[in-house]
């Protein structure tokens, strides 16, 4: 439980300063424009900080209004402006004026879509809304081991932010799901009781039920310096394709955010809820609480040099917030051992290189646990477990405009995200908090963005790695949900260890923009996995998706 007297103190300051901001929706086209055009300028910015998502509106819109100034001295192509148009439109209360979206030539009875991103705009002097309708229909055809399924995802919701007074921002975002997923990811939710990116399910008939809320307040606490949001989100911190420290792939968490951002810092500290893994039962069922407190840094040391300093402590004090994690300075270790050493601490580095205004470099160093003598001694000690991530990126790959590459190395040491105590490992309903395989693996990913026209997005995707699984009651590491005290043996463990497995997707989509974030999906993915020992028979699953999307990110499976 939070202290009591701290977050009416930090309500109070909602009346003392302005400058509330909003966050962009994740897996959203913005993402991809703001990292490009950052790099296609040849210097970062102040104005956001790719590596801790999701970005505030306020901070992208300043900088996609620079950079509009400057596309002539950038080269930036016809594509590149009509992106950065529809971006700034999408955020319009953030410009100057307060009115930036696009108005429409054809608003429904006067009312409706009088602006071009919103169903219903609302904008008067002090109060801003704007309200959208999420829809999506997603049809599949699936090929797996010689049989044939039909499949589908549906989603239909609401979408709604705004501000008061210039001093209180909101969002909120409601979806009701309904999904029957491809074969490899049904055996996924089997084993794991857990629905990618959902937290309480059904199964009525042969499909998934699950509603997903999230949403959220915001206020400074300092104007245009210190933000404190509090509500239910997801959060990616990181600059590639997967992240070592914190992604998007579990659960919405809730969340206390104080976000402080000064000259060229960010600095975010994560107060956060979740819930330890638990075997289905009845609808009525309680679940427990777990905590974690995550801090991250991220300085811009040079105009092209970021680098960013990363820790968090998950505790397992059972419904119960251990205060002295409240603390916000970096440094977990110490508190952590000042309790007796019982709770998982992680901590990390990240960097983000640009050069030649085409081309990024990007990483991860992630520590939990290393001896010296150990690993240098190349025994294959259990308790050096580290992850590390390497990646790059190449805009406008081979003087072809729009054409964006990205390829990535990820591996993690197994045991990683484990813990003595299964309540404190780094999970979350039933999911992992960071990257989606959990640990003991080596995996190379590549993505190939082509956008040849304003609305048309081409995308490839490429994925392979190496695992090793566990075998009957044996614990090699790969699964962060077991205790680590259950393992195999101390030494001899490898970053493949146990059974190897290997697996190997490719996919390839093409989305279409009918208007104002309404888009035609099309796509075919292939994905084979087997066991290396030929333990058992291989996966194969090939599977075409169509669809049509309102105002929701594309439902992918090629996490796995």
């Amino acid at each position: 439980m939070l202290h009591k007297a701290f977050l009416p103190t930090l309500l109070l300051a909602a009346f003392a300063a302005k400058a509330q901001t909003t966050y962009l929706q994740l897996n959203t086209n913005e993402y991809q424009l703001l990292d490009r055009l950052e790099t296609r300028s040849g210097k970062l910015t102040n104005d956001f900080f790719t590596s801790i998502k999701p970005i505030a509106r306020k901070g992208a819109v300043e900088f996609l209004l620079e950079e509009r100034k400057n596309a002539r001295d950038l080269k930036l192509t016809k594509v590149d402006r009509y992106n950065i148009d529809h971006a700034i439109s999408v955020s319009g209360e953030w410009t100057p004026n307060e009115d930036g979206a696009i108005n429409s030539k054809l608003p429904w009875f006067k009312t409706f879509y009088t602006k071009q991103p919103d169903f219903l705009h609302v904008k008067t002097k002090d109060f801003f809304l704007a309200v959208n309708p999420v829809i999506s229909g997603q049809l599949i055809s699936e090929n797996a081991n010689g049989k044939t399924y039909n499949e589908y995802w549906s989603a239909r919701g609401l979408e709604l932010r705004g501000w008061i007074s210039k001093k209180i921002g909101f969002y909120t975002y409601l979806t009701d799901n309904q999904e029957r997923v491809p074969s490899f990811v049904d055996s996924y939710i089997t084993r794991r009781q857990a629905v990618p990116g959902a937290d309480y399910y059904t199964t009525p008939g042969n499909h998934y039920d699950y509603f997903l809320a999230r949403g959220y307040i915001d206020f400074a606490a300092v104007k245009n310096h210190i933000n404190v949001t509090l509500g239910r989100d997801n959060f990616f911190w990181g600059d590639g394709m997967r992240s070592l420290f914190l992604s998007d792939i579990s659960s919405p968490i809730t969340f206390l955010r104080l976000n402080t951002k000064i000259w060229k810092l960010n600095y975010q500290n994560l107060y956060v809820e979740l819930t330890p893994q638990y075997t289905r039962g009845g609808a009525d069922d309680r679940l427990p609480h777990k905590y974690a407190t995550m801090h991250t840094l991220s300085v811009n040391v040079t105009k092209w040099l970021n680098i960013g300093l990363y820790e968090a402590v998950t505790f397992s004090r059972r419904d119960r917030y251990e205060f002295s994690y409240m603390i916000p300075l970096i440094f977990f270790r110490a508190i952590e051992r000042s309790n007796g050493s019982p709770d998982k601490v992680n901590v990390g580095i990240n960097f983000k290189a640009i050069a030649a205004k085409h081309l990024q470099f990007y990483g991860q160093f992630l520590l939990n646990e290393f001896t010296s003598k150990e690993f240098f001694a190349h025994n294959g000690y259990w308790a050096n477990k580290w992850g590390l991530q390497l990646g790059g990126k190449y805009f406008d790959a081979f003087g072809v405009k729009n054409l964006d590459i990205q390829a990535e190395l990820n591996m993690v040491r197994p045991y990683t995200y484990s813990h003595y105590d299964s309540t404190d490992n780094f999970t979350n309903y039933n999911q992992y908090l960071a990257h989606p395989l959990g640990a003991g693996f080596r995996e190379v990913l590549g993505t190939i963005r082509y956008q040849p026209t304003n609305n048309l997005f081409i995308t490839a995707k490429g994925m392979y790695y190496q695992q090793g699984v566990d075998t009957g009651m044996a614990n090699y590491g790969s699964d962060p949900f077991k205790n680590y005290d259950t393992r195999t043996t101390n030494y001899g463990v490898h970053m493949v260890n146990g059974v190897p497995t290997t697996c190997m997707l490719a996919e390839l989509n093409c989305s279409y923009r009918v208007r104002d974030n309404i888009f035609v999906d099309l796509g075919v993915t292939h994905r084979r996995f087997k066991y290396d020992t030929g333990l058992l028979p291989d996966n194969t699953s090939t599977y075409f998706t169509g669809g049509i999307r309102l105002n929701i990110a594309k439902r992918d499976y090629n996490f796995y």
